[in-house]
């Protein structure tokens, strides 16, 4: 369907005048171009047209050629820029890039040295606890194994031969002379109870008048805690000459009473913490005893028959 046209609308859709239209100013804006970015400082200028209408002015969003184009010129130029930034940085063999290394400044040896001193302060005072810790066990121990001391009792001597006869000795001079053989038996008990002892003694001696007529020795042994044992010593005389001490012999019915005294001593020593930690102990035996020649029964002795000190 057509519609007609009337002229009062041909004439307000014609474009006025240019004598009546106003004249608008043209201005321009600078703008950085890509070239000025990479370094020159030339600029370019463009110049901004007047626009008739609404539609054509610059705050109206247009998606035209010019749009994209200028749109597509900003970006690519800060990738460019960016993008040559980074291309001038030196990579490594795993391609990250090298950076500056902050080296900083100042001595650390000294932070060191005080580290290793204090370590070894803290070694000594820890071998020096140590040692005085363990001083202190060894000293309870020695104090509580003290008043364990091994008691000996004297049980029995047997003498199997008794003969006095006259002689001479090694030089030639005259006198009588003693032959003693006999077996000595005694009893020692360990009360401690927490360690063994090694038992031990002198020479276990027969003496008639400071001369010694007989001799033995004990073995030496070993003694658990808490136990008692029975030794044999095995004692021994022969041709031993009496000089003037043989006038003092009692001589009833063809039998010879000899006075003696039994003497030695006993040691037992204790390890309770290996060779660190001993404990030692001595006790000395007397036992005076008349011998008959003629008797062959073993003399027994008493608590109260011979002395322990």
């Amino acid at each position: 369907m057509l519609h007609t046209k009337s002229e009062s609308d041909i004439t307000s859709l014609a474009p006025s005048s240019p004598s009546r239209s106003p004249k608008r100013p043209v201005y321009y804006v600078q703008s950085p171009s890509r070239d000025s970015h990479d370094g020159d400082k030339s600029s370019s200028m463009q110049a901004t047209p007047n626009f008739n209408s609404p539609m054509e002015s610059p705050s109206h969003p247009s998606f035209g050629r010019h749009s994209r184009n200028s749109s597509a010129s900003r970006f690519s130029g800060i990738f460019r820029s960016s993008s040559g930034r980074k291309g001038n940085r030196k990579r490594n063999d795993k391609g990250w890039p090298e950076c500056n290394v902050i080296i900083e400044e100042g001595n650390y040896d000294e932070f060191d040295d005080d580290k290793g001193f204090t370590r070894r302060c803290q070694a000594l005072m820890a071998v020096c606890g140590f040692i005085l810790l363990f001083s202190v066990f060894c000293l309870i121990i020695w104090g509580a194994g003290r008043p364990y001391k091994a008691k000996v009792a004297v049980k029995s001597l047997l003498v199997s031969n008794l003969y006095v006869g006259s002689g001479a000795d090694f030089t030639g001079v005259p006198t009588k002379m003693l032959n003693v053989n006999g077996s000595l038996r005694i009893s020692v008990y360990n009360p401690a109870t927490f360690y063994g002892i090694h038992v031990s003694s002198t020479p276990v001696n027969l003496v008639y008048s400071d001369v010694v007529v007989a001799t033995g020795q004990l073995k030496k042994y070993f003694q658990g805690r808490k136990s008692r044992q029975t030794r044999d010593v095995h004692i021994e005389g022969t041709k031993v000459p009496l000089y003037g001490a043989g006038s003092n012999l009692i001589v009833s019915n063809n039998a010879v009473l000899v006075p003696l005294t039994l003497e030695f001593e006993i040691r037992t020593r204790g390890d309770v913490v290996g060779k660190l930690v001993r404990l030692k102990h001595r006790k000395r035996i007397s036992c005076p005893l008349i011998i008959d020649s003629t008797s062959n029964k073993p003399i027994k002795f008493k608590k109260d028959s011979c002395t322990y000190s």
